[in-house]
């Protein structure tokens, strides 16, 4: 028996979910299927921190900021959850476009101050501070363990079917819909959707190659990555600490770095450390999840040199997927019947729900994404 059904949206970590959510407040019927269980770790979107840095000067992005300030104290609202924690951001280093961001967030209302690094050190005096210090106080911490949970049962309040531990294992795009093969416990359900909205993850060029490849369709390339922050022991228990974002520079002084560093305080793990994008390549079925130890040892020196409230020979790895297109921007299109939602690892989760109400906006044919996220760009 072949189930026609409105909208299903493949993919339950934060955008999946954010559109789930989005989908149901419209008052449309949507099923959203994840083949892992709720709170699984094998993704993008597990674990209690995320920062909500709003360090953008681009115009498609500090629209997407301001409106998800906004669609974040809703969330919290309607679902009575506290999911970010207010801890401001401060972005430092020698970044030539610091300037550009901080015109670009007051020019939308979003506050950003300059502070001289002696002042931030005595502020923030486990972080190591040498030249330009960006203060975005509207930052923070955003909690992924909370937040899906909160918008899929909100979802499902309005109506939406969520369906964990099922595995899409056809996907077929007909001239009516998309056609799909959903295999869960209970056996394989053959179903037909008017419309699809696929936010898979590291699984979306899985999912979409064969169907889309056979129509002559393509999506920019989509690199899967396995990162590998680390959770640094304090050391220095009288110490505030906000989200941060360290743009090191180019010189010799940094000789072995691999990139930006992201971090943040984790309560009860404690500080959160990474770099950015910059992982291994891997098949998200087939990850060792073991840190790369050269990377790992490179970030231990990191947080000796810039983080002197931490222990950095006390920590405990951490590891997840980013997916990532060529130029870091999102996928945000419609492709006949199938929405695609890719491509946001590494700075992607403090838009998650204004990605929602955009996928929302393409499966409901209200309106399109900006032209920068463009499957054909």
């Amino acid at each position: 028996m072949n189930t026609v059904l409105d909208t299903v949206v493949i993919g339950g970590g934060a955008m999946g979910s954010a559109a789930a959510w989005a989908l149901a407040r419209r008052g449309r019927q949507v099923t959203l299927v994840e083949q892992f269980g709720p709170g699984h770790t094998i993704g993008a979107s597990h674990g209690t921190t995320r920062n909500l840095n709003p360090g953008y000067h681009q115009p498609e992005y500090v629209a997407m900021l301001a409106e998800g300030l906004s669609l974040w104290d809703e969330l919290e609202q309607e679902s009575g959850e506290q999911l970010l924690a207010r801890t401001g951001v401060v972005n430092h280093g020698p970044e030539p476009r610091f300037a550009d961001v901080a015109a670009a967030l007051a020019q939308a209302g979003i506050r950003a101050e300059f502070i001289h690094p002696a002042e931030a050190a005595e502020r923030w005096r486990g972080i190591r501070f040498d030249q330009k210090v960006l203060h975005l106080p509207d930052g923070g911490q955003l909690n992924p363990d909370a937040a899906l949970p909160a918008m899929q049962r909100l979802a499902v309040v309005r109506g939406a079917d969520i369906r964990h531990h099922t595995r899409v294992v056809d996907f077929q795009v007909m001239d009516d819909g998309v056609r799909l093969a959903l295999e869960s416990a209970a056996g394989t359900d053959v179903v037909t959707a008017a419309q699809v909205v696929v936010t898979a993850g590291g699984w979306t060029e899985k999912l979409l190659g064969g169907a889309f490849n056979s129509r002559g369709l393509r999506i920019p390339r989509l690199r899967v990555t396995q990162e590998q922050p680390a959770h640094f022991r304090v050391a220095d228990p009288g110490a505030q600490w906000p989200g941060f974002n360290h743009y090191p520079g180019t010189g010799a002084e940094y000789k072995g770095w691999y990139s930006p560093v992201y971090g943040m305080q984790t309560p009860g793990e404690g500080i959160k450390a990474g770099w950015h994008g910059v992982g291994p390549v891997v098949d998200p079925d087939r990850r060792s999840f073991q840190p790369e130890p050269v990377q790992l040892a490179a970030l231990q020196e990191y947080a000796r040199t810039w983080l002197p409230g931490v222990d950095a020979d006390s920590f405990e790895a951490v590891s997840c997927t980013y997916t990532t297109t060529p130029d870091e921007d999102f996928i945000l299109d419609r492709i006949g019947p199938v929405v695609i939602g890719a491509g946001f690892s590494g700075h992607g989760f403090k838009f998650t729900p204004v990605i929602g109400r955009i996928l929302a906006d393409l499966a409901t044919g209200t309106r399109d994404a900006p032209e920068i996220f463009r499957a054909g760009r």
